[in-house]
């Protein structure tokens, strides 16, 4: 095997023995961070990242706010996702052409949580408010990286106290901030968030980690995808069959008869090339898809980032926006945005 593979399997061991436990993590040398990807990044695309990130910078409200039409209007997931797909190209709090944008959308994120440290703004609409606190706490532990504020430590704080106090006992997340039941889609946002709490040295339990981390095992099918819940009749789908090896890569499992057996399962679904129903569902499986293969590395990456690439530049309209026609284009942007930059490898939470 070659060595620079094994140097990098010792860095993910190193992180995941952090993130279980260990000392804090130290903030990683800008010069060390893995930039070979980049070379898929063409000129067109990058074209295509600028105009989509100049549409939602035209889109932010005047409370730092993204999100549009009757249900996802001032949306703190999709606040969220804007604000790391600004600090995917680079942008970081307060400097560079877009650090305004990224700055108004912590204080909106921070002006949104409640006292308890719930992030949520009632009468925008969601599929489940823990999705939004999953995504908000992510954004917070993110930026917390780039600008460290002591009210965004004591909010991120609170906000992680809330997903470990609303876990399950199978080791998931469900829609609501208490511990009912769980599915593996509001738990993908959960430990992704918990990871990035972690690397900025937020204290995250250990029990929390390994029993998400078998709940997720657990709802795992033989034909290597993942049902919903724990469900032993529920088909996989390539959606949630992404964001589970996700979950499992945000516990830093990245090797393993799981993960080997869930790479072949979601490389059927490698983009075709041909235009693609465009809601939801569709970006938010691409969005985990991505990064399941940029961690595989190898072929699985080489094969899958030019073919969703360019399905993506496909479909951008003339505005530098993409549809969803479930949610609001600002999120099917940030989340086309955020595909399309994961070469860049800046924010932690998505580096190998």
């Amino acid at each position: 095997m070659h060595a620079s593979h094994w140097t990098r399997r010792r860095v993910l061991k190193a992180i995941a023995a952090s993130f279980v436990g260990g000392q804090p993590l130290v903030a990683q040398d800008p010069s060390r961070v893995e930039t070979s990807g980049k070379r898929f990044i063409t000129p067109v695309t990058q074209r295509a990242i600028d105009r989509g990130l100049e549409w939602l910078a035209n889109r932010q409200h005047q409370d730092g706010s993204f999100g549009s039409g009757s249900g996802y209007l001032r949306n703190v997931a999709i606040t969220s996702l804007c604000g790391m797909s600004f600090m995917s190209a680079g942008y970081t709090p307060a400097r560079g052409r877009y650090g305004s944008v990224v700055s108004r959308a912590i204080d909106f994120i921070l002006e949104s949580s409640g006292p308890n440290g719930f992030i949520n703004v009632p009468e925008s609409e969601s599929h489940g408010p823990m999705y939004g606190h999953g995504f908000a706490t992510l954004f917070l532990a993110e930026a917390y990286g780039m600008v460290a504020r002591d009210e965004m430590r004591r909010k991120l704080e609170l906000a992680v106290k809330v997903i470990i106090n609303s876990q399950n006992k199978e080791g998931g997340w469900r829609y609501e901030p208490h511990p009912a039941d769980a599915d593996v889609s509001v738990t993908v946002c959960q430990i992704m968030a918990l990871r990035a709490a972690r690397n900025a040295g937020i204290y995250v339990p250990k029990d929390s980690v390994d029993r998400c981390t078998q709940y997720i095992r657990d709802c795992q099918n033989r034909d290597g995808g993942f049902r919903y819940q724990l469900n032993k009749n529920a088909p996989s789908l390539f959606p949630r069959s992404a964001a589970a090896v996700v979950a499992l890569n945000s516990a830093g499992i990245y090797e393993g008869d799981e993960i080997d057996r869930a790479l072949r399962y979601i490389e059927r679904y490698i983009p075709q090339g041909q235009r693609p129903r465009q809601d939801s569902r569709y970006y938010y499986g691409h969005y985990y898809a991505a990064q399941v293969m940029w961690h595989a590395g190898g072929r699985y990456w080489i094969q899958w980032y030019p073919a969703i690439r360019d399905e993506l530049l496909e479909t951008q309209l003339g505005e530098g926006s993409w549809l969803d026609r479930a949610i609001c284009n600002e999120y099917a942007t940030a989340m086309a945005t955020l595909i399309l930059q994961m070469p860049n490898n800046y924010l932690p939470i998505f580096q190998r």
